[in-house]
């Protein structure tokens, strides 16, 4: 990366929520990963060090709030100070997946609004700007008194299909009604129409054929969240369009979770494969055969570049699918 000709020089860090992520992104953005010492004490107390004077730097540090949720959070706080008192002239915050994001606004009494809370904590810490992906409510953006960069992969994700083959008689699925948005995006991309699982029940597995609100029967089926946790509702999701006629049904969504037994679950299901970013690390002992991983290191590498040169980000927003290539 060449480096600015007036201003202050670019560093780069990566904690230990996701370093094959880091690597990737460090390689697109065309600079080394900074030099960092993160040390975990037995009474669960972290330690970190910044080894290389940041000074008058712009630096980014790369961290999923992801399992563990709690120590990867901290992690980065710590980072943050430790980044501050080292006279950091900027500091910039690469979280490709925001943890507590679900907890967006009260549901019920006496509920926390958690996601502002981190939210507010990252602000009074010094961080000056959020890079982000598929926020789980694009208004979460504004939570945040600081610019957020909020980046998104559905072109990425729907490109999979087309390089595939697998983008002719497709129908776009949302797995409830408020993920109709999200599937009304990717069904814009890929010229597709959309159904929708009506589920009235979060508590309820349906798979009968008339819980699909739209035309599935005979075509290839593309059910589409941001995020798989459990991975009941996908998998009862896919038993409802095969009971309604669906021909291959697939999965797509941005973080995978994959908690609580998800992966059998989905490996068990009519799904036929499941499509999901690298945000989470996925470990080898929740890797199985149906899942497929689209890395978001390019994304966010030139997400990084272009806001250190202080270029316009928008071309990252330019929802595009190339229709042309296909394997």
């Amino acid at each position: 990366m060449d480096e600015k000709t007036e201003g202050s020089e670019l560093k780069l860090f990566a904690l230990n929520s996701n370093m094959p992520l880091a690597e990737k992104i460090a390689k697109a953005a065309g600079i080394p990963l900074g030099k960092r010492t993160v040390k975990h004490f037995s009474d669960g107390e972290i330690q970190i060090k910044i080894d290389e004077s940041i000074r008058g730097a712009d630096v980014f540090v790369i961290q999923s709030v992801s399992d563990p949720v709690n120590t990867n959070l901290m992690e980065l706080l710590i980072f943050i100070d430790a980044a501050r008192r080292a006279s950091a002239r900027t500091i910039n915050v690469v979280m490709p997946y925001y943890g507590y994001s679900r907890a967006d606004r009260k549901a019920r009494s006496r509920e926390p609004i958690t996601a502002k809370l981190v939210a507010t904590i990252m602000e009074k810490d010094g961080v000056d700007r959020l890079i982000t992906l598929d926020l789980h409510a694009a208004q979460l953006q504004g939570f945040f008194d600081i610019p957020v960069d909020h980046l998104q992969s559905l072109a990425l994700l729907a490109q999979y299909f087309v390089n595939h083959n697998q983008s002719q008689d497709l129908v776009i699925v949302a797995p409830d009604h408020a993920g109709v948005s999200r599937a009304r995006e990717l069904a814009g991309l890929l010229d597709a129409p959309i159904a929708i699982i009506d589920n009235r029940d979060e508590n309820e597995s349906r798979t009968q054929a008339e819980a699909v609100i739209g035309d599935v029967k005979g075509k290839t089926a593309i059910l589409t969240d941001d995020i798989i946790d459990t991975g009941m509702r996908m998998a009862a999701s896919a038993e409802t369009l095969k009971n309604a006629g669906a021909n291959d049904i697939y999965a797509m969504a941005t973080h995978a979770v994959f908690s609580a037994g998800a992966t059998e679950r989905l490996q068990n299901s009519p799904l036929t494969n499941v499509l999901v970013t690298d945000t989470i690390p996925v470990p080898e002992d929740k890797q199985f055969e149906k899942l497929q991983i689209v890395s978001v290191g390019e994304l966010f590498g030139r997400a990084i570049d272009l806001i250190y040169h202080d270029e316009p980000v928008d071309s990252l927003f330019q929802k595009m699918v190339d229709k042309s290539i296909k394997k």
